[in-house]
């Protein structure tokens, strides 16, 4: 048993690459409308060109709150109304603590722990007034596992698995799961790989890392599925899994 996502509205951050721009080809295909968020906007226009489904571009920073209000507001006044929020966008910063810079290590936790919290609280409102909605989180394997080469990183990852699990409980009454997407390594500009060749090469010949669109086939699964389903986590790793 499935759910049809035709005519579902979406927002995803980080829509300019990546499991983002996949998530928006893959959900285009189901007829969903979408808005793609993002500070790269020639990448997003670029994208929604490609996409045969009616497409809001916006320009917005997940560290800046008014970026996020004003989505989630042109998302309302263009569409009426809010299905799906996607918050996938985030940063990857890997080393050893000690050497790292204090400064780029606050941004990335602002991102990816305090824009997942800010995405989440704007459209909790919308999604109660129509009945429902998906809230789903691109997470990380390092939510659930401490991996020595990231400290900081894992930690804005658990910080967001314990986010998950325990706000779904809160507003499974009101029709909005939460679930998050856990995935190793991808091929894609995060983990430094910017040309396509590469990226194959890493997914098809050393298996060491999944693509963004394997990424984008199981969060189709957990949307699609019935209403009284909530796939919670998915945890996806490559064939060669070093973790």
């Amino acid at each position: 048993m499935t759910q049809a996502l035709q005519g579902k509205v979406v927002i995803i951050t980080g829509a300019s690459s990546g499991i983002g721009a996949a998530c928006a080809r893959l959900l285009a295909e189901q007829g969903c409308k979408l808005t793609l968020a993002a500070r790269s906007v020639e990448q997003m226009e670029a994208l929604a060109a490609e996409l045969a489904t009616e497409t809001l571009v916006l320009r917005a920073d997940m560290t800046e709150a008014a970026d996020i209000a004003n989505m989630v507001a042109g998302t309302l006044e263009r569409f009426g109304r809010i299905d799906i929020m996607l918050a996938n966008a985030g940063a990857y910063i890997p080393g050893q603590f000690a050497e790292g810079d204090m400064d780029a290590y606050s941004m990335m936790l602002k991102l990816n722990i305090d824009g997942v919290f800010r995405c989440a609280h704007a459209v909790i409102p919308a999604m109660q007034a129509g009945g429902g909605g998906d809230i789903l989180v691109t997470s990380s394997i390092s939510g659930h596992i401490d991996i020595v080469g990231e400290p900081v990183y894992s930690a804005s990852k658990h910080a967001v698995q314990t986010f998950v699990h325990t706000l779904r409980r809160q507003v499974a009454g009101d029709g909005i799961r939460v679930m998050s997407l856990a995935p190793g390594p991808v091929a894609n500009p995060m983990q430094r790989l910017y040309e396509e060749e590469e990226q194959r090469r890493a997914v098809e010949v050393a298996g060491s890392h999944l693509a963004s669109e394997d990424c984008a086939e199981a969060i189709l699964f957990m949307l699609s599925r019935p209403p009284h389903v909530t796939i919670r986590d998915i945890v996806i790793l490559p064939q060669i899994d070093r973790v």
